[in-house]
C-alpha cells in the first residue's frame, strides 16, 4: 500500500495508506510501544528548576508570590483560586502534591530560589501516547521571564524523550494570553470544542493545541537557541524572540 496524503478542509495533511478494501487507513507505526508515566524527579535548566511540588518545600514561597496578584487577575480561567487565605492555599497545596494525574510541579527561580508557579502534566495516556500540559498558573514575578519559557520546554523536552507522541495544551477559548502563550512555544492550533465545560457558573469554549513528536526536533533546536547564554543582554534581556527563531528556522529548512 503506497502512502498518500489528503488534505482536510480547513485543517492540515493526514497522510495514509489505502488497504485491500479501498479504505483510507492510518500510516503504521512500527515498533510502538507505549512510553512510562513521567517520573516525579526535578527538571534542571539554566533558569529554573521543575520540582514535583511540596507543601512544606514550596507552599510559603508559592503564596507569597501569588500574594503580589492583589486583583486576583490571575486567576480568572483557572477552575479553582482566587485563594482567600494562607490556609485554603496550603490545602490545595497539599492536595495537588498527591496528585499523581495531574501531577504537579513547581517551577523554582534559579536566581530568587524560590518557587514562583505551578504546571502539570495531566490525561496521561501511556497507551495513546499522549500527554498534556496544563494547570499552569504564573505569579506575577514568573510571567514574562526566562524560567517561564524554559520551565515549558524542559516539560516539553522530558515527554518526547520518554516516547510520548502528542503533547497538548487545551484552554479557554477566551483566554487571550494562553492561546498566545501556545501559539509562541510552537503549539498548533487544532480548533474550539464548543461548550466543552462548565466552570466558575460559566461556560467554557476549550481552544486545543498540540506538538507532535515529528516538530520536536525542529522546535528543541529553537529552544536552545532562544535559550542560549548568547540570547541575552547585561540586562537579561533577550536579543531575539522565539517566534523569530522558529520562524527563521522554517524559511531555512524549506517547505
Amino acid at each position: 500500500m503506497a502512502a498518500e496524503a489528503v488534505r482536510l478542509e480547513g485543517a492540515w495533511t493526514v497522510e495514509h495508506r489505502v488497504n485491500d478494501l479501498g479504505q483510507p487507513v492510518g500510516l503504521p507505526c512500527p515498533g510502538w510501544q507505549a512510553p512510562p508515566v513521567p517520573p516525579r524527579r526535578p527538571l534542571r535548566g539554566r533558569f529554573c528548576v521543575v520540582e514535583p511540588l511540596d507543601v512544606d518545600r514550596h507552599g510559603a514561597d508559592l503564596y507569597e508570590a501569588i500574594s503580589e496578584d492583589v486583583l486576583g487577575a490571575t486567576w480568572t480561567y483557572m477552575f479553582y483560586g482566587p485563594f482567600q487565605s494562607r490556609e485554603e492555599y496550603f490545602s490545595w497545596v497539599r492536595d495537588r502534591a498527591e496528585s499523581r494525574d495531574p501531577m504537579f510541579f513547581a517551577i523554582v527561580d534559579r536566581v530568587r530560589g524560590r518557587a514562583l508557579g505551578v504546571a502539570s502534566y495531566l490525561r496521561i495516556h501511556p497507551e495513546a501516547g499522549s500527554i498534556e500540559v496544563g494547570h499552569i498558573h504564573y505569579s506575577p514575578a514568573l510571567q514574562g521571564t526566562p524560567a517561564a519559557t524554559e520551565a515549558m520546554y524542559l516539560m516539553m523536552k522530558q515527554a518526547f524523550e520518554l516516547g510520548y507522541r502528542r503533547y497538548e495544551w487545551k484552554c479557554d477559548a477566551l483566554n487571550g494570553k494562553s492561546r498566545a502563550a501556545a501559539e509562541r512555544l510552537g503549539f498548533t492550533f487544532e480548533g474550539v470544542h464548543r461548550q466543552a465545560l462548565v466552570y466558575k457558573g460559566r461556560n467554557r469554549d476549550t481552544a486545543w493545541y498540540s506538538v507532535i513528536d515529528s516538530e520536536w526536533p525542529r522546535l528543541e533546536r529553537a529552544f536552545a537557541e532562544w535559550l542560549d547564554p548568547s540570547n541575552f543582554d547585561e540586562e537579561g534581556q533577550q536579543r531575539r524572540r522565539l517566534a523569530d527563531i522558529r520562524a527563521a528556522a522554517a524559511v531555512e529548512q524549506g517547505p
